[in-house]
């Protein structure tokens, strides 16, 4: 297991998912990743849950209030030197700012903001929380992707953010890009053709697994859904798009050997 102690600033760290049912979505992904779970308390009886691998975290839940407009969703962090700064960025390059840069105890400060484009990502300047403890590794995270119906307008503004530079190659017949961040891949980005008709601009989380088919039938077993069926992308790996069973996204992939 290749464990992370730091992050590059202007690189992916962490993911959390919102839902409506924590302990229905718990006991989905303990069942189908092998997560341990701890929940936290944070306060008017509600908890964060964490989930580790080998006592390494890997990911979080938490109960979400049912809100018009805000399904269950699994949010994206990027890690950064300042929260406060990265916020003031935003505004600047005409991203909106959805949540001020807060203190979270004394494990981190973060923000959440959204592109020009539409997608919604979340800021964390670490404290004693980095992130994950360990990326890449199967049943954890391995990518962050970026839907948008404005590529160009989306790469501006996180070259202008971030420092990424965008490099695009076609993946089959679809055009794929991927942000660099210095000598790291940080993110990736798609286009949302006409044919997924209103599905809205977001970041879609990937984990890693050993065996995509395997792992979508489990899923489709824990009462989600196969949104995406498993195939197949050159140099790659195996990949599927699945819905937990309270309706979050998120992406599964068998990496192709490095």
């Amino acid at each position: 297991m290749t464990v992370v102690e730091t992050y590059v600033p202007g690189t992916f760290c962490w993911a959390d998912l919102g839902t409506p049912d924590a302990a229905a979505a718990k006991h989905f992904y303990t069942g189908l990743f092998g997560w341990s779970p701890e929940d936290r308390p944070i306060g008017a009886g509600a908890c964060y849950t964490m989930f580790s691998i080998e006592g390494k975290s890997v990911a979080a839940l938490y109960q979400q209030e049912l809100q018009p407009g805000l399904p269950p969703h699994w949010l994206s962090y990027i890690s950064v030197e300042s929260a406060d700064a990265t916020v003031r960025r935003t505004r600047e390059l005409g991203g909106t700012v959805v949540d001020d840069a807060f203190d979270v105890l004394d494990v981190g400060r973060m923000a959440v903001i959204q592109d020009p484009s539409g997608g919604v990502v979340a800021l964390w300047e670490p404290k004693r929380h980095i992130g994950a403890g360990v990326v890449g590794e199967v049943n954890t995270l391995c990518w962050n992707e970026l839907a948008t119906r404005d590529p160009g307008g989306a790469g501006r503004f996180f070259h202008g953010l971030l420092g990424w530079r965008a490099e695009s190659q076609q993946m089959g017949q679809v055009p794929y890009t991927q942000f660099r961040q210095g000598g790291m891949w940080a993110a990736g980005m798609v286009e949302i053709g006409p044919d997924l008709g209103s599905v809205p601009p977001h970041w879609l989380v990937y984990f890693a697994v050993a065996d995509c088919d395997a792992s979508a039938a489990k899923a489709r077993a824990l009462g989600g859904t196969v949104k995406v069926s498993p195939n197949d992308v050159e140099g790659v790996g195996r990949f599927a798009i699945l819905e937990d069973p309270q309706g979050a996204a998120f992406a599964i992939i068998r990496l192709a050997p490095r």
